[in-house]
């Protein structure tokens, strides 16, 4: 199926962002979406509603993957060349964060 995923409002109007990488939980069935926007989403896929969004990563999200155990998600900010070559692009970097299981776990 297909959903609105990674869109925005902002001063040209509302852009819809390219997911780059998506990453599942075992153990809850759902899911994270990184994009070219540089936010995590989290997913609940039966309902097709987000769970949660993160803070805004410095550039776009190249790669996602949860731990084994589903208690930290690996997340690499890095520019992905959406908009051609830049100057001074933005430093890949990898974050690695807690998951918290609001976060993940679908609500019913």
């Amino acid at each position: 199926y297909s959903f609105k995923c990674h869109r925005l409002t902002e001063d040209r109007g509302r852009v819809a962002y390219p997911v780059n990488a998506i990453a599942f939980h075992s153990e809850h069935g759902t899911f994270a979406t990184g994009g070219c926007d540089g936010f995590v989403y989290t997913w609940d896929g039966e309902k097709k509603k987000r769970l949660f969004q993160s803070p805004r990563y410095p550039t776009s999200i190249a790669a996602l993957s949860f731990s084994k155990d589903n208690n930290l998600l690996a997340v690499a900010s890095s520019y992905t060349y959406e908009s051609g070559k830049i100057e001074n692009e933005p430093a890949t970097k990898i974050f690695i964060r807690d998951v918290n299981e609001v976060e993940v776990k679908p609500r019913h």
